[in-house]
């Protein structure tokens, strides 16, 4: 009798663990699916070495190649610079393999050399000769990697809050998306990463944006929505467990840099300090022109666009000068 009321008693919790995972699902695809519907794909697609990657792009002249940061994609900047520049160069976003609607190759790592190789290819698909590259915040890293191994294929790098050093009190701040395992992060992305997200969306985004407050529309206008899909969610954790195996010895190399560099850094910044990611790099490139803005926070492109673009345009007059 006893060992039926058990047999019961684990069938029940059987049946209420598989409801659960059930309803995990059935609210991750449709907020996914919401997420696809108020921000739609809105460029064109090329295909590089298995990968899938959608751009969007502006303007005719010297070109300049826009790397979004963790977690992030291409509106980033399409919503807060485009438009600005005025006449004379060729502005490119693009959403890094796995973000947005780009779609990473089967078994890619997302490693900082793989994804810098990428970019690279990117480059040649689309013809374009040595743009200036703009890395925000982990985009500055993929920047400053294809900086060091591929310095013939790009005129200079323009860093906006970039990731530069191995920081291992940084992955604190990214606990719930450091998963190493492969298949848990899978089953993650599926079950219980996408309404947990949205949950506390709000709390994030004030982190991110602070001390600013969070920009008006980003939900919709920057693309917030597109992070809250199971693909976006698996290729932004691979994304943190990569980090580790590579930036370490990226930053080795930052003294070859000899291309026209330059930093725009937040003290404010609560993401990524500047103390540790900004100041050292004076030290380590030679002629980095270095802005440092008092109170600015991580995402300085929604929160002073204008200044950002001038800070763009500065490196790239040096930039496109060394091609010339």
């Amino acid at each position: 009798m006893l060992i039926s009321i058990v047999s019961w008693l684990l069938a029940g919790l059987l049946v209420a663990a598989v409801l659960v995972l059930l309803t995990l699902m059935l609210a991750t695809w449709r907020i996914a699916a919401k997420a696809e519907r108020l921000v739609p794909a809105c460029g064109k697609f090329v295909e590089i070495d298995g990968n899938r990657i959608h751009y969007v792009e502006e303007g005719d002249g010297r070109p300049i190649v826009f790397l979004h940061g963790l977690g992030a994609q291409l509106h980033h900047f399409r919503q807060t610079l485009f438009g600005r520049f005025g006449a004379g160069y060729r502005l490119i976003a693009l959403d890094r393999p796995g973000s947005g609607y780009s779609v990473r190759a089967s078994g890619a790592t997302g490693r900082l050399p793989e994804q810098a190789e990428i970019v690279r290819r990117f480059i040649e698909e689309l013809r374009l000769e040595r743009p200036l590259i703009v890395g925000h915040s982990l985009g500055g890293a993929i920047a400053l990697a294809l900086a060091t191994k591929y310095p013939t294929a790009i005129s200079g790098i323009a860093l906006l809050s970039p990731l530069t050093h191995l920081e291992v009190r940084a992955r604190l701040r990214f606990d719930l998306l450091y998963v190493p395992s492969r298949p848990l992060r899978r089953v993650l992305a599926y079950t219980v990463a996408i309404p947990a997200s949205l949950r506390y969306a709000q709390p994030t985004m004030k982190f991110i944006f602070a001390p600013q407050a969070v920009s008006e529309g980003y939900m919709t206008g920057g693309g917030g929505w597109l992070g809250l899909r199971p693909s976006h969610y698996f290729a932004t954790s691979t994304d943190v467990v990569a980090v580790e195996q590579d930036l370490g010895q990226i930053e080795k190399r930052y003294r070859e840099i000899a291309m026209p560099a330059g930093i725009l850094f937040g003290t404010g910044d609560r993401v990524i300090g500047e103390t540790v990611h900004g100041q050292p790099m004076l030290d380590k490139i030679n002629g980095l022109d270095f802005e440092r803005v008092e109170g600015l926070g991580h995402m300085p492109q929604f929160v002073e666009p204008e200044r950002v673009v001038a800070f763009i345009r500065r490196i790239a007059t040096r930039a496109f000068a060394d091609v010339n």
